[in-house]
Parts: C-alpha cells; structure tokens; sequence
C-alpha cells in the first residue's frame, strides 16, 4: 500500500527538498505553502504520484484547522507528516513589528502543533513518522532574532518531548536542526549580510541527511559536523556566553 506524507512550506529550501526525496520514494504527497504556481509545477513533474496542493498561510489563525479539514474531505490518511514551514527576522526586538513576530510564533510554534495534534490520529493507525523543523538556534537565546530563536527551542522541546511520549507507539517523532542553509530564509529574514549566513549548507544535504534520519525514527538530527560541535558546545557553555556569541554573529550593535 502507497504511503502519503504532508510536507508544509513545500514550495522552497529544505520543505522542497524533502519533497523531492519522498517523491523519489513513491510517496503520494500533500502539499502545502502559498505558493499555487511552484506547488503545481511540482505536482507536473511527478505525473506517476498523487499530488494534492492545498495553497494555504499558515501563520493565520485556523489555517492549520483548514488543512486538516481539506485533507479528511479529500478522504486521505497521512503516514508521515513534515513540519517545516517557518521563517525569521533580524533586529533588535522593540524594532521588528509585533504582528509579524506574533505571525512568526504562529506559524513556527502554534501551526505545528496544531496540525500533529490534527493528525497524530492518522499516524497512531499507521506507525506513521513526524519530521518538525527546529533549528541549532534552538541551543541558546538569540539577541536580535529573540523570537525565532525561542520559536525554534520550543519546537525542540516539544518534539523530544511528544517522541518520549510516543515511545512503543509506533509513531517516531525526529526534531531536524539544521545551521544556516543555502534558501531563502536569509532573504525573508533580511539576514544575507550578518556572520551567520556567511557559510551556509547545501540545502539538498540536509534533506538527505535529515531523510535518512527520518527513515531511522532518530529523535535529533543536527547537520553538518560545525553545527553539531556548535550546538554541543551551546549545552556545556552558560547561556549567557551562548547569548553574546550570537550577538556576535548577527552583526549586530547594542542598542541604547
């Protein structure tokens, strides 16, 4: 029997990957971004599989809800359901516009864990896989991206959390962290020209590595070995230390 997978932010950077790779695999696929136009030129480059494009914000309250209604309406069942849909921002915290910060938390915290809740259902009847996108800034605060930092220890908190829960269920729960990859986050967060980004992964090899991670129901995959040295070292350091070295590498000035 065909598996289907749900993969959000779809339509670019490591969601796209990801894609890519289950569609290689023989996965039917439920697309969602906003994106229509990339999500069905994916959906003609795969003319063997089912596609399903759900074009859809889902930093809107009751966007996630939407989703999994069309998805039940369709009469589809999900096996694996990617999380990956997010974005962030640079700037000192009092500078950024507070709707896009609450936006930033709904879709990187509040979608999430809204569409596992939706669909543990289907994944608890089919040993099905759950992939949530965090981050290595999940390893300490963040000064001047504050939010997106937070955003992303809560998203590893929860994962490592509900996988634990899940335990002898059937059901794995893998928390990706990626460093800086080659998309367009950057772009969207304004970030090209701060330290952070200027070494970045190959987007398609963390899709690979955090493919076969998923595969094997790890808890935690950290790609590239920097990140991982990194990320180890943001545990055993002081928080506060950790906070001034990202302070660093934002490039950003203190504020009065």
């Amino acid at each position: 029997m065909k598996k289907t997978a749900l993969v959000t932010g779809a339509s670019s950077g490591i969601g796209y990957a990801l894609a890519e790779r289950l569609a290689a695999d023989n996965y039917d696929l439920i697309l969602v971004a906003r994106s229509k136009e990339k999500m069905d030129a994916m959906k003609a480059a795969w003319p063997d599989l089912s596609v399903k494009v759900i074009t859809k914000d889902l930093s809107k309250q009751g966007a996630a809800k939407e989703v999994y209604d069309e998805v039940k309406w369709a009469g589809l069942v999900v096996d694996l359901l990617i999380n990956n849909a997010g974005f962030g921002l640079v700037g000192a915290f009092q500078s950024l516009p507070i709707e896009q910060q609450s936006n930033m938390i709904q879709l990187n915290c509040t979608a999430l864990t809204e569409l596992t809740s939706y669909f543990l259902p289907d994944l608890r009847s089919r040993s099905g896989k759950i992939m949530n996108v965090a981050s290595t800034a999940a390893y300490q605060p963040g000064p001047f991206m504050a939010v997106y930092f937070a955003s992303k220890a809560y998203v590893l908190s929860f994962s490592e959390a509900l996988s634990e829960e899940l335990n002898g269920s059937g059901v794995t729960v893998t928390a990706l962290c990626p460093g800086p990859t080659h998309t367009q986050f950057g772009a969207v967060a304004h970030a090209e020209n701060i330290k952070m980004f200027s070494r970045t992964m190959n987007v398609s090899d963390v899709a690979s590595a955090a493919y076969r991670a998923l595969m094997k129901g790890k808890r935690v995959i950290i790609t590239g070995r920097l990140n991982y040295v990194g990320a180890l070292a943001a545990k055993l350091l002081p928080r506060a230390w950790g906070a001034k070295t990202v302070r660093m590498v934002t490039g950003s000035k203190k504020t009065k």
